[in-house]
């Protein structure tokens, strides 16, 4: 295997790479190798970097209304909150705010239509943060039993501002119906009448289906008892990642005695078929785009191949001068390597840049400014995806150049044989 790799073949890989060639059209060939790697993985990476700026985008979009990490119930829709948890979640390094919420699934009836939204309840703290990042200058709730709908579910509703209507919860029928024979419930069981005192728009997600209120609104529409949560939303502190944020809890978990049925629930986890949807499709265009580095390593594989033929001379004299066949191999598969290398450098090198100069000033524009909340293509350059794309183009360079390398091994064995029958 060092005989493939040694000093000599390097040197001599290098010589075969620069020097002039019999045929000009090999010197084209492997020009033309060259530069469909660089174009080939510098397409690879913008694309994939332009994917993952979308899938950021996304993720800050869903964290306008929720947190990175949240403490959900396993198997009930609420459990019992105190301040002692939240103090204890709080002083985790890392952690910048605890706040608990509730969520569940609500009816909303009005004039002429009966709608099944999600109703979400916020502390006065989180409704105080969602204000911040909105821009937003006017509270949310005018009034303690008054909520604030999506932009798309009051479009689709029919709904305006100070617009009455009924929200009640689909458990709410269930112990309606349960509760026939026993009259003395019914009366007990009350639907919520509530005014619409705003619009909100964060995520299509959230416009669509959401609707937000105070906690002791929601409490009172889910059915939920007093001091019952349906989670607790969980925000970092500046510089402080998903992943980390993740691991802490985990080892605060494993220290700590956290309510019974209780876990940690990622973004990621919560809404896993968008993010692996945007994910595969990320990873398919990986596929696909590689397969420009393919056509430019098989064209690679012509160029050595030729070189072999060419320097057929130089190869019978390095064969006499005692290199074996896995010396003449590493010559030639060193030369695909470097040019392999060197090509990918090349594009890495140009993809950074666009990526870079997309990040500063925004050069390609989205096609129409209305339909987006953005003006240009987002772009997110992430490490692992420009390594490994350097990686598959480096060893696919290397992977082409075996079978010229085996031809010219073969091409060195057979001039010295008809070197001896003369």
């Amino acid at each position: 295997m060092l005989e493939f790799f040694d000093r000599p073949s390097l040197w001599i890989a290098r010589r075969f790479s620069f020097a002039p060639k019999r045929f000009r059209i090999i010197n084209a060939i492997s020009a033309i190798s060259f530069a469909g790697i660089v174009i080939g993985v510098c397409t690879l990476l913008v694309v994939m970097s332009v994917l993952n700026g979308f899938q950021k985008l996304a993720s800050d979009l869903f964290l306008t209304l929720d947190s990175p990490v949240q403490m959900i119930s396993e198997d009930s829709p609420g459990f019992m909150v105190n301040s002692e948890l939240l103090e204890s979640l709080r002083r985790i390094e890392g952690v910048a705010s605890a706040e608990p919420y509730l969520e569940g699934e609500a009816v909303l009836a009005g004039k002429g239509t009966n709608e099944l939204v999600t109703l979400k309840g916020l502390s006065p703290l989180a409704e105080q943060r969602l204000m911040r990042v909105t821009g937003r200058q006017t509270p949310l709730f005018s009034t303690p039993s008054s909520i604030s709908a999506g932009e798309f579910l009051a479009y689709r509703t029919g709904l305006y501002q100070n617009s009455v209507v009924n929200l009640f919860s689909p458990e709410l029928i269930r112990i309606s119906l349960a509760s026939l024979s026993q009259p003395y419930i019914l009366s007990a069981l009350r639907i919520a009448e509530v005014s619409v005192s705003s619009t909100f728009t964060l995520q299509k997600l959230f416009d669509d289906r959401f609707v937000l209120s105070s906690n002791a609104l929601a409490r009172e529409v889910l059915l939920l008892g007093r001091s019952e949560y349906s989670g607790i939303d969980i925000r970092p502190r500046k510089g402080v990642s998903e992943k980390e944020l993740a691991a802490r809890l985990t080892e605060w978990q494993s220290l700590n005695q956290q309510p019974e049925g209780t876990r940690f629930r990622t973004l990621a986890e919560k809404y896993r078929d968008i993010f692996s949807v945007m994910e595969l499709e990320k990873w398919v265009s990986f596929a696909v785009l590689m397969l420009i580095v393919l056509v430019a390593s098989l064209s690679l594989t012509g160029s050595l191949a030729m070189t072999a033929i060419d320097k057929k001379r130089d190869l019978f004299s390095l064969r006499c001068l005692g290199m074996g066949s896995g010396g003449l191999m590493g010559i030639f598969m060193m030369q695909g390597g470097l040019t392999g290398l060197a090509g990918t450098a090349g594009g890495v090198g140009l993809a950074w840049v666009i990526c870079r100069m997309q990040e500063l000033f925004g050069l390609v524009r989205l096609p129409s400014k209305s339909a987006f909340i953005i003006e240009a293509y987002p772009v997110s350059m992430e490490m692992g995806d420009f390594l490994a794309v350097a990686c598959a183009a480096i060893l696919l360079s290397l992977a082409v150049s075996i079978y010229p390398a085996r031809n010219a091994a073969a091409i060195a064995r057979s001039q010295s044989l008809a070197m001896k029958s003369i």
